[in-house]
């Protein structure tokens, strides 16, 4: 199922805790957070076909240059629970096991407004 929310309020220092459940048969999913869908300032996607966790940026609908980290500590069929914080000048993902994957905040936005979680990941809770 696929999430999308408009008025998030996300601002420097704020922590947007995120539990799920990754099916069995997923591929992957990925949660971005920015303006809107076609200017985000993170994209965090995990690949298990890849078993690969891609990060990246959007401007104006153009992707920017990718970021992978080998460091894929969740798996199909787990119930996973992370941490994205934003601070100032980037993002700090923590994953499960206490792995941080650390992405520029390349844009400089003070404020994210929007959220959108797709592909598969089953949401149980999600809070900022």
């Amino acid at each position: 199922g696929n999430i999308e929310i408009l008025n998030l309020d996300m601002k420097p220092g704020n922590i947007l805790k995120v539990k799920g459940k990754i099916p069995v048969d997923t591929v992957g999913f990925s949660i971005n957070l920015g303006c809107n869908s076609r200017d985000l300032a993170l994209h965090f996607n995990p690949r298990f076909n890849e078993s690969v966790i891609v990060c990246n940026s959007k401007c104006s609908d153009c992707w920017q240059t990718e970021h992978r980290d080998h460091h894929l500590s969740f798996y199909k069929g787990s119930t996973v629970k992370f941490f994205i914080e934003m601070l100032s000048d980037k993002f700090r993902v923590k994953l499960p096991d206490g792995h941080e994957v650390h992405f520029p905040n390349r844009h400089g936005y003070r404020k994210i407004n929007y959220v959108s979680i797709h592909g598969g990941l089953k949401m149980i809770s999600f809070r900022l």
